[in-house]
């Protein structure tokens, strides 16, 4: 149902005449660019292949599909509408019944809130752990469109979800001094794909659930990809020995950082004071050298490479260490370490432009599925950005290009022949629809 039309606002302006608010125009949308979000969603197969996953809790006759209760909560998110009870009025919008599969005018409004809650507490384990599977196959499906990789490169990552200390799962994490998920991300480091994400307890070590993981996806890279060589990447929170034995047991290649203790410092002491010595005769500038040492933990059953950064700041020494399978120059290897910065900025886009923090139900697998849900509007997101290859926007963060591609004002109308939807003239956007209407693959 629309809100109410009778309130009106009243506005002095400079214009001579006041002007008069209210919100009675009707079939109008402020997300003009949702078909963008439902042809994506067409390309990829994200929400169909989440709604397969998703067990049915109802009994007899029901009113929405499976399938369109994930198409709404998921264009929601994307659009920037994050909590279910934006559904309560969104449910009548013109342009987002149409994306989810109806007509605007004459067709039935869409799930209200109760439903959706409903829908995310539909969920158990085994559910949560089909839909992170899910997105982990919408990965490689999308990865081989272009054929076989010869190699992927899995980026790990922890981070903090603020939450408020009431849901299950919840708790205060020493670190981050907040309570808190931890949910573990995985990215393409080379490409950027969203791989899966899971949800975890907000005490959790930052290598919980990693091999688990990785053992899962392992086993679907190489169905898919029999030659394929893997190799992931990750923080310190991850180099843990189980993590090491498992990669070297199974041919997954690794660099990971490692928490700085005496006996890495003293190796890499000699060159420290060389930095230093540089950056004095330099007038204080910075100097950055490299080296590595064969180093064994006393519960490793071997020694193994670690490369470490010796750097000489105004601010003071900094040294960092990385664990690695690699046999490039040290230089090399750091380097390609330091790269996963990138991956820093996919999880600030899922985090902040997703609103993927959201995570305000009770139960804790419905918070897992969530994290899901919230993924899939990444991928929507990132789809049309890499559409937009070859220009500006191709480069912008996620919550950019919602704003300049999807929040635009329009007017829908039903008609006998197809529905129009009359968007606002001389809009800063135009030229993004332009560019992904003109891509070869819509010809």
């Amino acid at each position: 149902m629309p809100q109410s039309a009778t309130a009106r606002v009243s506005f002095a302006g400079p214009a001579g005449l006041p002007l008069v608010a209210s919100f009675d125009a009707g079939r109008l949308t402020s997300d003009g660019g949702v078909p963008w979000l439902a042809e994506a969603d067409a390309a990829q197969g994200v929400c169909a292949a989440l709604a397969d996953r998703v067990p049915e809790w109802r009994h007899g006759p029901v009113r929405h599909a499976l399938v369109d209760l994930v198409r709404q909560r998921v264009y929601q998110i994307a659009c920037g509408y994050a909590d279910q009870d934006d559904a309560d009025v969104l449910r009548a919008d013109p342009a987002l019944k149409w994306a989810v599969g109806r007509l605007p005018e004459s067709g039935p409004d869409l799930a209200s809130q109760p439903t959706l809650s409903r829908l995310e507490n539909a969920v158990d384990r085994r559910a949560v752990e089909a839909l992170a599977a899910a997105l982990a196959e919408l990965y490689v499906r999308a990865r081989g469109q272009d054929g076989a990789p010869a190699r992927v490169l899995l980026d790990l990552d922890g981070t903090d979800d603020p939450a408020h200390g009431q849901q299950e799962g919840v708790a205060y994490h020493g670190f981050y001094r907040q309570w808190m998920y931890f949910p573990l991300l995985v990215f393409d480091g080379e490409t950027g794909h969203l791989v899966t994400a899971v949800l975890r307890p907000g005490t959790a070590h930052g290598s919980r659930f990693a091999v688990l993981v990785l053992r899962r996806l392992l086993r679907l890279l190489r169905a898919a990809w029999p030659d394929v060589a893997v190799e992931i990447r990750a923080d310190s929170g991850c180099a843990v020995p189980r993590l090491y034995a498992w990669c070297e047991a199974h041919g997954v290649g690794y660099t990971l950082g490692l928490v700085p203790n005496p006996v890495l410092e003293r190796a890499a002491a000699p060159l420290l004071a060389r930095a230093q010595a540089e950056s004095a005769a330099a007038g204080g500038a910075k100097v950055r050298l490299v080296g590595e040492v064969a180093y064994a933990a006393e519960s490793w059953p071997t020694a193994r490479r670690v490369v470490f950064k010796a750097e000489a700041l105004a601010k003071g020494p900094n040294t960092r260490f990385v664990l690695t399978t690699r046999a490039e120059d040290p230089l090399a290897v750091y380097d390609r370490y330091v790269d996963r910065g990138a991956t820093e900025n996919w999880i600030k886009d899922w985090k902040n432009a997703l609103h993927a923090d959201r995570l305000s139900d009770r139960r804790f697998w419905a918070n897992a599925f969530r994290v899901v849900l919230h993924s899939a509007a990444f991928w929507l997101l990132d789809t049309l950005r890499r559409w937009l290859a070859g220009t500006a926007a191709a480069h912008h963060q996620l919550d950019t290009l919602r704003l300049r591609l999807l929040k635009i004002g329009g007017r829908v109308r039903e008609l006998a022949s197809c529905v129009r939807l009359h968007l606002a003239s001389s809009h800063p956007g135009q030229p993004l629809w332009d560019a992904l209407a003109a891509r070869p693959e819509r010809r």
